[in-house]
């Protein structure tokens, strides 16, 4: 009876991921094509035969992709600004929180739903009120308009973080207060600690939002020293829109960062949403 019950449950599983696998299929189809491509040589691609198999594989296209444009400052200026934003949205989110959630005010309730209002409302329309600002300030060709923001707290970020911190136990914080505790030490000695996972998923979502981020580089970035990947790549798209192997290989090198880092911190993406607001 064991047997038969483990044989059941085998199958189910199987057939499960089957299913997942075949309602997959569609979604990945264009990353195989494009790293099908970034292998094949130019004479395979110009026959159009259909293959998916590239024959013979061409590694030869990620070297030149890497060569046709600086790559490594690319890398970095991308790096720099992921690691400034994900400092700034998740630390500043953090804040307002434990604001929100552990600190009772007048207002609270109005400030909080205000802030959820703000999400609904696109960033086309703000787009040239705010290029404007940023002109005015004089920061137009620098980074600050990319950075600066994210200063200022997400509000995604503080409505997850927010509903994570109203899980936490209240008496926790009453015993610290009562030992001489003040609310930043609270904050940052018991509540941060035990956030790391919330924390982690903001984090996740920030270094993914800027790492794909080209609309940001486009209005603002007008020197090439200072251009990120994405927006790099789009001017690869214009000197070298014919050579598709070494686009698609330039396609392929931007992408695998952002796919490794989700495959490492899937369990501590998965954990953190379903502690917060987002289950």
């Amino acid at each position: 009876m064991t047997g038969d019950a483990s044989s059941t449950v085998f199958v189910k599983r199987l057939g499960l991921t089957v299913v997942v696998a075949l309602l997959c299929l569609p979604a990945l189809l264009p990353t195989l094509w494009m790293l099908s491509t970034a292998f094949k040589g130019d004479a395979q691609i110009l026959r159009g035969d259909g293959s998916i198999l590239p024959h013979p594989v061409e590694t030869a296209n990620f070297a030149k992709a890497l060569a046709a444009v600086p790559f490594a400052l690319y890398l970095r200026n991308t790096v720099l600004l992921c690691l400034l934003n994900v400092v700034g949205a998740v630390g500043s989110s953090a804040v307002v929180a434990y604001g929100f959630a552990r600190i009772p005010f007048r207002a609270s309730k109005p400030l909080f739903f205000t802030m959820l209002a703000t999400m609904a409302l696109p960033g086309q329309a703000t787009m040239v009120p705010v290029f404007a600002l940023f002109r005015w300030l004089g920061w137009y060709g620098t980074s600050l308009p990319l950075v600066v923001p994210s200063f200022f707290a997400a509000p995604f970020y503080v409505f997850l973080l927010t509903q994570f911190f109203r899980t936490l136990p209240e008496e926790m914080a009453e015993n610290a207060r009562l030992d001489g505790a003040g609310e930043w030490t609270i904050f940052l000695r018991l509540c941060l600690p035990l956030s790391k996972s919330a924390l982690a998923t903001c984090a996740l979502f920030q270094f993914v939002d800027t790492w794909n981020d080209f609309l940001g580089p486009l209005l603002y970035l007008d020197d090439p020293k200072t251009y990120t990947l994405g927006y790099g790549l789009q001017q690869f798209l214009g000197s070298f829109g014919s050579h598709w192997p070494q686009l698609m290989a330039a396609t392929a090198l931007f992408t695998l960062p952002v796919v490794l880092l989700f495959l490492f911190a899937q369990k501590t993406f998965v954990r953190g949403i379903s502690t917060t607001g987002g289950k």
